[in-house]
């Protein structure tokens, strides 16, 4: 339950949450792709706490959110899909990858968005809401592909989003907090029905769980426009680092 909280607050401030639960439920000894299951139905309802807290940076950008549930619903179905068809020896050795993946992903995250963030500002003016404009194709065929890799596992997904719609020009990160949120809830609830319908979830521990994402991902959208994240991220890079050396070994 402690991990799940974590791992909520983790997923409203800047995604990887994944990289904490997962990592925890193997080390209890449950089966990686069953681990997958669990923690994806365990964190979802987070997102549901933390879309509740960025519900006042959503406004204005209904638009977006339409529109981006769509390929997210759609992508985690097939993500979800293609976890149940891996074998589960193949998985296991895939799923290091996936974590330093992440992990590299989640490092790379605010360089990138910075970077992404200057460009922009030097050649649209700073007060352009791009909340006002709806989003291309190319970003929501981004968006399907984010959803794909989702329902397959998910760590990282956020980390995908955020950097999607700071390239689209968004620059107010709580905003972009809750969109990406919004997304990570689509993906995620429908590989969560998706794995629960093949009964590959340890219902027990996802119960448990559910109640500290959900804790976790409220009191991580309201904690985060408060306090600097520095600390938050350097923590999820040294979990993210360790589990996908321990998962190798």
């Amino acid at each position: 339950m402690i991990a799940a909280a974590v791992g909520g607050a983790i997923n409203s401030i800047a995604g990887g949450g994944t990289l904490v639960t997962f990592p925890a439920l193997v080390a209890l000894g449950v089966p990686p792709i069953v681990a997958n299951a669990t923690s994806t139905v365990a964190l979802w309802p987070g997102a549901l706490g933390s879309l509740w807290g960025y519900r006042d940076e959503l406004a204005g950008a209904r638009a977006w959110a339409v529109r981006f549930a769509l390929p997210s619903l759609l992508g985690g179905l097939i993500g979800a899909i293609l976890l149940l068809r891996t074998p589960s020896d193949r998985f296991d050795v895939i799923v290091p990858w996936l974590v330093l993946g992440a992990t590299l992903l989640f490092v790379a995250q605010r360089p990138v968005m910075a970077a992404m963030r200057q460009r922009r500002t030097s050649v649209t003016p700073v007060d352009d809401d791009p909340a006002q404009r709806a989003p291309g194709a190319g970003l929501l065929l981004f968006q399907l592909g984010v959803g794909v890799y989702g329902g397959y596992f998910g760590a990282g997904i956020g980390i995908l989003m955020l950097a999607a719609l700071g390239f689209m020009g968004f620059t107010n990160i709580h905003r972009m907090n809750g969109l990406k949120n919004w997304g990570g809830l689509c993906m995620n609830v429908v590989a969560a029905a998706t794995f629960a319908l093949q009964d590959i979830v340890n219902w027990p521990v996802a119960i448990a769980m559910a109640t500290g994402a959900i804790l976790g991902g409220y009191g991580g959208s309201r904690l985060a426009q408060r306090v600097p994240q520095r600390w938050v991220r350097r923590a999820v890079v040294a979990v993210g680092f360790a589990a996908a050396i321990w998962l190798a070994l």
